[in-house]
């Protein structure tokens, strides 16, 4: 198989599958390779300008660098679909505090009134308004444009990832056809005390993009140990969530990985973007061909982190277990079993 290997995780060309044919073959061949044995994986070539990029990095610097008065004006403990910011400390992973300030936002769908949304789908809560930093003019245009963009590569990929288990191209697109639910952060660890940057966890969507700059902190959980996933210039890092392992019957490995706490007295930049699709849809279970089924195993089960299929339901499970302050202000009423 010719797929270029970091150290610790593989490299793909996202170049080969825009190239078609047999580029496109073998791309699908190193993508089903790296989601099924490692869940993660480097994404080179794909398409998304560097010079977007590096402006929402140094958009993203420029907030964290705000007196935190001003960061509290758009706390998320605002907001009822979770956006905002968030202070060092004030998002749960595993039951124990990250060591990390950030800024999540989301496309801005209409909010649904609140007495109009069913008892049983108060996933549709998390529709809404984003909160933006008045003082940085150029912020929220520059975010937006890589979230859409970022939403573009994800879909693409989704294609990919059906191909490669043998599907047809668009077996996942019903689930993403209208209002795809997206999530992105802007990520700042600080080197304060902490016992983590982020705690072990699994994503709970689709798939995971994340660029990182020049410091290292994110580990993958690989054959039962921690391995770095060192910053390579110009791609992301990309994770299987949840939801493919669901669709995949555990085909797809969903994997566990974390975030060192920063050194004392230095800083980390990252950005994250994970598409979780539209709320009000269901995981397709894929059959896969049967020269794969001997590599189905199964999804997991973890009675700390239940996967369910249904959407807005998985998604909204992972924000109230995040973000408690949240969680008890906007949805005490709300039980997910």
């Amino acid at each position: 198989m010719t797929i270029d290997l970091n150290p610790n995780l593989p490299i793909l060309d996202y170049a080969q599958f825009v190239a078609g044919g047999a580029e496109r073959e073998q791309f699908l061949k190193n993508l089903r390779f790296a989601a099924h044995e490692i869940g993660f994986f480097y994404l080179k070539n794909h398409g998304i300008p560097q010079d977007l990029i590096k402006k929402v990095q140094d958009l993203s610097k420029e907030f964290f660098a705000l007196p935190l008065e001003e960061k509290h004006q758009i706390h998320m403990s605002n907001s009822p679909h979770f956006r905002g910011y968030t202070n060092v400390h004030d998002e749960i992973t595993r039951e124990k505090p990250d060591s990390r300030e950030q800024l999540d936002y989301m496309p801005e769908y209409e909010a649904i009134p609140l007495d109009q949304i069913p008892k049983d789908q108060p996933w549709l809560r998390l529709q809404g308004p984003n909160q933006w930093p008045d003082s940085i003019p150029e912020f929220r245009p520059a975010f937006v444009e890589l979230q859409e963009r970022q939403t573009e590569l994800a879909k693409s990929m989704l294609s990919a990832f059906s191909l490669a288990l043998g599907q047809k191209e668009d077996a996942l697109a019903h689930t993403y056809a209208h209002k795809p639910s997206v999530l992105s952060k802007a990520i700042h660890y600080p080197g304060v005390a902490g016992e983590q940057g982020v705690g072990a966890h699994k994503d709970s969507g689709y798939i995971t993009f994340v660029q990182q700059e020049e410091t290292a902190g994110l580990e993958v959980l690989k054959d039962d140990e921690w391995v770095l996933a060192e910053p390579i210039e110009g791609t992301f890092v990309v994770n299987i969530g949840e939801l493919l392992e669901i669709a995949s019957q555990g085909y797809l490995k969903a994997t566990l990985h974390r975030v060192a706490p920063s050194p004392i007295g230095s800083s980390r930049f990252s950005l994250a973007y994970f598409l979780t699709s539209q709320l009000d849809a269901t995981v397709p279970l894929f059959e896969l061909p049967k020269e794969l089924q001997s590599g189905i195993r199964g999804i997991t089960q973890d009675p700390k982190n239940p996967m369910f299929t249904q959407i807005g339901k998985n998604f909204l499970k992972g924000r109230l277990r995040s973000h408690t302050d949240v969680a008890k202000r906007f949805y005490s009423d709300v039980v997910l079993d």
